[in-house]
């Protein structure tokens, strides 16, 4: 029998969203009592939820004076870019010869592009960052590697924060997205690793305004 979710478990998964979103961004400090109001519940299950963020390194808790949502620190985009490009263009090379997986990961990719399409012309930003983030965890997966599965959902939501922040910030970008998304696509289907290795590097830095090899 599957347990149902406690209130800290939907406290937890309430704050998280609100952050990974930018509803409530880096820097800002939030008490218990404001969750609590907000996601309709007492402030015990807060405080569950805000230690389990705390250990996650989402929040940083102050005693009597709330939490502070961490802002994304110096050094982690370029970090967490650098770590992405290496799994992806890893998987490709674990299933580059198999064409049939190749097929199967680009006909997976392309679906997601329609999707994409779809939640950009709603203006649905959040939703486009995690098809964002599926999009490219399709190579991921393809790749059998269930060890850089698990570490590469890890990144999932550091992940969508980056781009929700990026996209948000500037509506435009979403076009050029796609047309990147339909790019490595089509690497993907010929199994041109050295070439997705640029072009996922290139795309990545350039979503999220940093310059190449400055972190």
């Amino acid at each position: 029998m599957r347990n149902l979710p406690t209130s800290a478990d939907r406290a937890y998964s309430t704050v998280k969203e609100l952050i990974v979103s930018g509803d409530l961004p880096g820097g800002e400090l939030i008490s218990e009592g404001e969750i609590a109001e907000r996601t309709g519940t007492s402030r015990t299950p807060v405080r569950e939820a805000f230690l389990r963020l705390q250990s996650e390194g989402w929040m940083r808790l102050y005693p009597k004076r709330g939490a502070l949502v961490v802002p994304i620190a110096d050094g982690e985009a370029g970090h967490l870019l650098d770590a992405r490009q290496l799994v992806e263009t890893g998987s490709l090379q674990a299933f580059a010869e198999d064409r049939a997986a190749r097929v199967r990961a680009t006909e997976e990719m392309r679906a997601s592009l329609e999707r994409q399409r779809a939640l950009a012309g709603t203006g649905d930003f959040l939703g486009f960052s995690a098809e964002d983030a599926d999009f490219h965890a399709t190579v991921v997966r393809h790749g059998r590697n269930p060890l850089l599965d698990v570490f590469y959902a890890s990144l999932r939501d550091r992940q969508r924060r980056m781009t929700a922040k990026s996209v948000t910030r500037d509506p435009g970008q979403l076009a050029s997205i796609i047309a990147d998304h339909e790019h490595l696509a089509a690497l993907v289907a010929d199994g041109r690793v050295d070439e997705y290795d640029a072009a996922v590097r290139t795309h990545m830095y350039r979503v999220h305004g940093m310059e190449e090899g400055n972190r």
